[in-house]
């Protein structure tokens, strides 16, 4: 994978097709339009995306994909989840400092996942990312 994927109907094959994949990381980007960091973090998003071929980042605006994203809590924009093998690895604010998100998705992937607490809508994600990627 070479880029970030969205919701949007052009990348919906792309997006089923990855997730029947089963990508190692699933790295989700919980952004707004209206947010200047959040667009100044997209090329970093992109940047990293490239990087990890073994991973799937999804560009999620929680306003356009409010019916996926509408219940998560989001105290700051941006903001990830990650999960790793299914199971929620991060969920927190994302500065757009590239070598700190360098430093974070290598230590997210080395060894066993470990599962870090997150509200159920985070929880979900994966298993709604799936179905929305039916349609």
């Amino acid at each position: 994978m070479a880029f970030a994927l969205t919701l949007r109907a052009e990348d919906r094959p792309a997006l089923r097709e990855l997730l029947a994949r089963r990508p190692a990381s699933l790295v989700v980007a919980l952004c707004a339009a209206w947010c200047g960091t959040c667009r100044g973090f997209r090329p970093v998003f992109e940047r990293l995306a490239a990087t990890r071929s073994d991973s799937l980042f999804l560009w999620l605006d929680v306003e356009e994909d409010s019916a996926l994203a509408g219940d998560i809590e989001i105290d700051a924009f941006p903001s990830l989840a990650v999960f790793r093998s299914g199971l929620p690895v991060f969920f927190g604010v994302a500065e757009p400092h590239e070598p700190h998100l360098l430093r974070l998705f290598a230590a997210i992937s080395e060894g066993l996942p470990v599962p870090c607490p997150v509200p159920e809508a985070v929880a979900m994600l994966p298993r709604a990312l799936v179905e929305a990627g039916k349609t």
